[in-house]
């Protein structure tokens, strides 16, 4: 759980870590985050500040308007009223996201995307999914599961996504798959891929040539070494993220593609050659700018305080 006391200029004043601990069940995981958001407040308060709203950002499917973390495989959560339930514990008027949607939302307002009025934030990590902001605000979908770009099917008959279809984007081009398909290809032990996450994790942890590779850096590492199956691996990878990326410029005709997540800290071992891959599919449409994502894993909690600050 990232936390922090953030102004009204998205300048963050404190910020705080805490163990989400989702095994200990769902109810645990809220009275989590009730008490560190009143502790806060109560930071603000001793420090002279006046805390005016508060923001939640969670995994899954969040129906934003009614204040509902409606499912989320992460930390168990099924139809949770958490709006409600931080508003009346903290008596603050209270937002709740989605966390790669206020990720968007704080890149295309304070990072890659600044002075942008069309983005689209991809988040590459265990998962892909995505927020698509116009003129800072980032669509909901009618259902509360708007930009999950990871499922669009680039493989008919590919691999198995944790969706239950065969060929999605994530099961192709995420951190985690392609850290699998790897181990798959090669006959390599995979011993975990790390603390993954679609909109913040560390997909790429790890790195270097020595010993089973475990993470997609370790396939980025080999692949830009030359060796043959991992580049395949990778090279495979990046078309299939392009071909995901060209359809998302079709539905959305963004200027600027913001590419955020574990994977996007390959740097130009994957930007240079998604780039490429990309510009290769537009036809008539225009070409969106490609960037990394300039905010790190702080994006999360400075959407969720924006979307706050939104909505007082």
């Amino acid at each position: 759980m990232k936390c922090a006391l953030v102004r009204p200029d998205g300048s963050t004043v404190h910020t705080e870590r805490h163990p989400t601990d989702a095994g200990r069940g769902p109810d645990a995981v809220v009275e989590t985050i009730l008490d560190v958001a009143e502790g806060l407040a109560g930071k603000a308060r001793a420090d002279g500040l006046d805390p005016v709203a508060l923001g939640i950002a969670v995994p899954g499917v969040v129906d934003e308007a009614a204040g509902v973390a409606v499912w989320s495989a992460n930390v168990g959560f099924r139809d949770v009223p958490l709006r409600d339930l931080a508003a009346a514990r903290l008596g603050l008027p209270t937002a709740l996201g989605h966390d790669v949607r206020v990720g968007g939302l704080a890149e295309a307002r304070l990072g890659a995307g600044r002075g942008t009025g069309h983005v689209l934030f991809v988040a590459i990590g265990t998962g892909i999914a995505a927020a698509h902001v116009v003129d800072g605000v980032a669509a909901t979908g009618a259902h509360g599961a708007a930009g999950e770009i990871g499922h669009i099917l680039v493989r008919p008959g590919g691999p198995r996504c944790g969706c239950g279809r065969d060929g999605c984007l994530e099961a192709v081009a995420s951190a985690s798959a392609i850290a699998r398909r790897y181990a798959e290809a090669t006959g390599a032990g995979l011993t975990g891929t790390g603390p993954t996450g679609a909109a913040g994790g560390d997909g790429l942890a790890g790195g270097g040539l020595a010993g089973t590779p475990t993470s997609a850096a370790d396939v980025a590492d080999r692949a830009a070494a030359g060796e043959p199956a991992a580049a395949q691996v990778w090279a495979e990878a990046v078309e299939a993220l392009a071909d995901g990326l060209a359809t998302g410029q079709s539905l959305y005709d963004v200027e600027a593609v913001v590419v955020g997540g574990g994977l996007a800290q390959a740097g130009p071992r994957l930007f240079d050659p998604l780039r490429a891959a990309l510009h290769e599919r537009m036809t008539f449409h225009r070409r969106p700018r490609l960037a990394a994502a300039a905010l790190g894993d702080e994006a999360g909690c400075l959407g969720a305080a924006l979307l706050a600050l939104d909505a007082r």
